[in-house]
């Protein structure tokens, strides 16, 4: 496999678990496990430790096609998925029995599930990942990704990030979800550590690591940066962070104008990407140089990569190597692999004059309310924008409600409601206004939406 190839190579690196400061090189990982080399599937459920880590590389320069999901995944889901899939392994540390398999001892300090009657099928072998879109519940649906995919993505990403030999790197992004991949894949081709952690990046020991270790870089979606600038990150100089990169969703033009303020202070750089799963993680980034100048721009497609947007519906519409080779939704559908030409978004789109790109809204994100089209990508930015960028989470509610939730308890609900009315014409009876505490991510890291709407839309039915 090319990908892991590309790994090896990096005769300086090292993996290390954050909490005992124990390391492994790279040539320590090789072939450290006792597997079977099959042509079937293993399920690896992740906590971003250096045992999911280590079995991850080893599997990956196996025959096996791996299935890679959050350690968190509740129980039923593993089950539906493993029933759907019969795979061969299971790595799993949070159970101490699986129906139907047998514990065996990969190593010393790694156990595996093996499976006692083993069903081997048939399975493409360009299918070598299969990433999850469905978070903690759902249907079992993977997208499937070739080692062809993540290696032409890998070096894109290269092409511009400014990944150094010496770089210390956090996985505070779970390597299940197509962002932190991407990130565990580049900096394994080129950097230096690779800190395996599982640590809330809110709590006081994440941040203790990163002045001990010295981290070089952090990567999050914009709930994550909305998160840092409340507790006053952008305050204080880190000075072993070099860079920042950022996926997963648009950051308001409040915060952008804090970041891109404190990176020029202390001489830091931020990336802004775009990407989705499908692309197996990044499509489009916005230079650093750029980032105060045309704020909310994904910026221009990655190398090997382009874009065009649809003239009737602004979906934008991406071509790349690193598209992937369709999904997976029961095992028969393992043994093909079609490489799209094309991949549909989902995002509508805009270009400026100067070939920069900026996304509108999400096809599924515009609703119909009180007789009009409403965008609520655009009503959540309106309110961070005009709320110093604070947290706003925007829903519609059974087609007869906007739900606006936000977290800051200082923040005015009449001036919130005053601002809708003003600006969007809404009379007040059309909207909730709810304060939370919480906000439930996906694994990801990413806003819960369909979480949050079931539970409200279920808390309306009941009054």
């Amino acid at each position: 496999m090319e990908l892991y190839h590309l790994i090896s190579e990096n005769k300086n690196l090292i993996f290390t678990d954050a909490t005992t400061g124990f390391s492994k090189t790279i040539k320590e990982m090789h072939q450290s496990l006792e597997i079977e080399n099959l042509r079937s599937v293993v399920f690896i459920y992740n906590d971003n430790q250096l045992p999911a880590v280590e079995t991850f590389l080893n599997f990956y320069q196996s025959r096996f096609t791996i299935a890679l999901l959050g350690l968190g995944v509740n129980v039923e889901f593993k089950e539906n998925l493993e029933k759907n899939y019969t795979p061969y392994y299971i790595y799993d540390p949070s159970r101490s029995e699986i129906e139907g398999y047998k514990v065996v001892d990969a190593s010393r300090t790694i156990q595996l599930f093996k499976r006692i009657e083993n069903a081997i099928y048939p399975i493409h072998p360009k299918v070598k990942l299969l990433l999850s879109t469905s978070g903690t519940t759902g249907s079992p649906k993977f997208v499937r990704l070739s080692d062809e995919n993540l290696v032409e993505n890998a070096q894109s990403i290269l092409d511009y990030l400014p990944v150094k030999s010496d770089d210390v790197v956090p996985l505070n992004v779970p390597i299940n979800s197509v962002y932190g991949l991407s990130i565990f894949n580049t900096n394994c081709i080129k950097a230096h550590q690779i800190v395996c952690t599982d640590k809330d990046v809110f709590k006081k020991e994440f941040w203790h690591d990163l002045k001990n270790f010295g981290y070089s870089t952090l990567g999050g979606v914009p709930y994550f940066y909305e998160m840092l600038q409340s507790i006053g990150f952008f305050k204080k100089d880190y000075p072993a962070l070099r860079y920042f990169t950022h996926g997963g969703g648009i950051i308001n033009h409040k915060l952008i104008e804090v970041i891109s303020e404190y990176t020029e202070k202390y001489g830091k750089k931020f990336f802004a990407q775009y990407g989705q799963t499908e692309a197996s993680g990044r499509m489009a980034f916005l230079p650093p140089e750029d980032l105060l100048r045309k704020r909310a721009s994904i910026g221009r497609p990655i190398q090997n990569g382009r874009f065009e947007i649809e003239e009737n519906t602004s979906e934008l519409i991406y071509y790349g190597p690193n598209i992937f080779g369709g999904y997976a939704e029961r095992r028969a559908d393992l043994q093909f692999y079609h490489q799209e030409e094309k991949l549909h978004t989902g995002d509508q789109a805009r270009k400026d004059d100067e070939g920069y790109y900026y996304i509108t809204g999400r096809l599924k994100r515009i609703v119909k309310l009180f007789g009009s089209r409403i965008n609520l990508d655009e009503i959540e930015l309106l309110l961070k924008d005009t709320f110093g960028g604070k947290t706003f989470i925007c829903l519609d509610l059974n087609d007869k409600h906007l739900a606006v939730l936000y977290t800051d308890a200082n923040l005015n609900r009449e001036i919130m409601v005053q601002t809708l009315k003003t600006k969007l014409h809404l009379h007040a009876s059309s909207v909730k206004i709810i304060h939370i505490t919480d906000v439930p991510l996906t694994v990801n890291g990413k806003v819960n939406y369909p979480l949050i709407k079931e539970s409200l839309e279920s808390e309306i039915l009941v009054q």
